[in-house]
């Protein structure tokens, strides 16, 4: 009989394969009845949540410090020691249950998902797998180790980000040009990159079965619900329904600068997004230090929801928290999920700027769809997909846009508020645009295997693309700038496909905010309660539970559109 697993993670963490494999092959050896199957599936939860935790964390401890050798060689390790044997040994579970015929209460759609799986899995992928993590974490490292040397100071170029938000234009094209300079330099090595990741994935779905790895992707990530012509069919919807709105947004701030026309340095991240402040207003700025960004978020989203905001405090009692930028640190900011533990550790690059505090309240979010589902019996019903992950974490940067000011514990004053709300709204209607330039791109790049190892045709398509959706923002002099765009968009590298359902999921959200706006309580409450769904009903059915419509027509966008500019007219008067 096996000895019971260790409760402490990080003994479980010092298991070889030769210690986890027994406990696999018990599950296997069982017998299914319908009297057996809960306990077995309890079992099998268990050791999963062990597993999944000892990844995350060894994951989180690379990007932490991308120059920790030790770290980087532990989760090495376990990619080549445990991860492909694990995904066989789970395949090998789940196609025990399929055989059975069982049908588990709750487990509809994770069988769905079960046989997705089984018809994706092959062995010949699984090395292949391994390969394409290897590959991101060389992503990882090209962008970790940029920096520029800005006034005699060495500064990564998140860290440049506030200095060019407070300079004069005529310093920031200065900057703008530096920053950018810097990324050209890496441009034949993202090139390389690329193609290395694209002709890798592209075996992946051969071996698969599939005709392109668009197809692989989608089986791959549980979308039943929508299909790639309903994407493209996003993609119009906003050209109609969007860009117009967006142009209008760019006209206002054309207006406040006194200029004819929109550079990259005129915008707040120097590429694209909500333009600079202009008429001697300094950015907004939010906190002085970490400590700071962490307490007052905490006020605010006590003010949201006392339980919400009992979450996060329990965040930060454990540590698990790690918000602050500095060198040899992954770039971007994420929300993973130590399964075992029952807790969320969230991990960004703060740097004093008002998108640091959408960002925690957006990574918080995906923290409080974790603490939601935690009673959930088995891990595969936690297994959400990210259509309906970003709308918990998009619905909570609106639904705490309320309690900005200080006198709800936040950070701005009343008129300072009003305009983070603003950035907020006007940063939304630009970004759906440029979600649709992202995923145009990837959908080109899948299904034209030949000119997508060429980089000079990804150039061509990304800059088509970007003049279709984003016409406004004056690259003239800077097309190589412009065209390479795709390349410092790091879920084109990191996570293909993954874009679309920000996109969805700002639909998603805005429907949860406007019911917000006349039922408080009522869209709180709706909100949370599909969170507690986790992945245990079909998509559109956890849309509806959180009172919003999946949808992909200009009309519906339309609506949303809408409400984010009467309410903007509002916030300006």
């Amino acid at each position: 009989m096996l000895a019971p697993l260790p409760v402490d993670i990080h003994e479980f963490m010092r298991w070889s394969w030769d210690e986890i494999n027994p406990y696999y092959d018990e599950l296997k050896a069982r017998v299914l009845t319908a009297d057996t199957v809960t306990t077995w599936l309890a079992d099998w939860t268990a050791l999963a949540r062990r597993l999944s935790e000892t990844r995350q964390r060894l994951y989180v401890a690379t990007t932490i410090n991308i120059a920790d050798r030790v770290a980087e060689d532990a989760y090495n390790r376990f990619l080549d020691d445990i991860y492909a044997k694990l995904e066989a040994a789970h395949q090998a579970l789940k196609e025990k249950l399929l055989a059975s015929g069982l049908e588990p209460t709750g487990f509809e759609v994770q069988l769905r998902n079960m046989h997705a799986d089984a018809d994706l899995f092959r062995d010949s992928n699984l090395p292949l797998l391994v390969e394409e993590y290897k590959l991101v974490r060389e992503q990882e490292k090209i962008q970790g180790a940029q920096s520029v040397t800005w006034q005699g100071e060495e500064l990564t170029l998140v860290q440049m980000l506030p200095r060019f938000q407070s300079t004069p234009r005529e310093d920031r094209e200065q900057m703008w040009r530096l920053v950018f300079a810097r990324w050209l330099q890496d441009r034949t090595a993202l090139n390389e990159l690329w193609a290395q990741m694209y002709g890798l994935r592209g075996r992946i779905a051969a071996n698969a079965g599939k005709p392109d790895y668009r197809a692989y992707i989608w089986q791959k990530n549980y979308r039943f619900d929508y299909s790639p012509d309903d994407c493209l069919r996003f993609a119009d919807a906003i050209e109609a329904a969007v860009v117009p709105a967006a142009r209008r947004v760019y006209a206002r701030h054309r207006a406040r600068l006194g200029v004819d026309t929109l550079r990259p340095w005129d915008l707040g991240d120097g590429w694209f997004g909500r333009p600079v402040e202009s008429g001697g207003r300094a950015p907004l700025k939010p906190f002085s230090d970490v400590n700071e960004l962490i307490a007052r978020t905490g006020d605010i989203l006590r003010r949201v929801d006392p339980t919400l905001g009992g979450y996060y405090a329990d965040m930060r009692a454990a540590g698990l928290l790690d918000l602050d930028n500095r060198k040899n640190k992954s770039p971007g900011g994420f929300c993973t999920d130590y399964s075992y533990t029952g807790r969320p550790f969230i991990f960004m690059n703060a740097v004093g700027v008002h998108d640091d505090v959408q960002t925690l309240l957006h990574e918080s979010g995906h923290a409080f769809h974790v603490y939601e589902t935690v009673g959930l019996p088995y891990f595969q019903q936690q297994d959400v997909t990210m259509e309906i992950a970003e709308v918990a974490s998009m619905s909570m940067e609106l639904l705490a846009a309320p309690y900005l000011t200080t006198a709800d514990g936040g950070f701005y004053d009343g008129g300072e508020s009003a305009r983070a709300r603003t950035e907020h709204l006007e940063g939304m209607l630009l970004f759906w645009p440029f979600m649709a330039v992202v995923d145009g791109f990837q959908h080109w790049a899948y299904t034209h295997p030949q000119a997508a190892v060429v980089p000079e045709a990804c150039d061509a398509t990304w800059a088509g693309l970007w003049a279709r959706f984003i016409p406004d923002v004056d690259f003239s002099g800077l097309e190589d700038v412009c065209a390479t765009g795709w390349q410092r968009k790091l879920h084109i590298f990191q996570f293909p496909f993954y874009y679309i359902e920000y996109g969805l999921a700002q639909l998603g959200a805005a429907q949860v905010w406007a019911n917000s706006l006349t039922d408080p309580s009522g869209a709180l409450a709706a909100y949370r309660r599909a969170l507690s769904l986790g992945a245990t009903r079909p998509l559109p059915e956890l849309y509806a539970a959180a009172g919003a419509r999946l949808a992909f027509d200009a009309e519906t966008l339309g609506r949303s559109v809408a409400v984010i500019e009467q309410t903007l007219g509002q916030l300006a008067e």
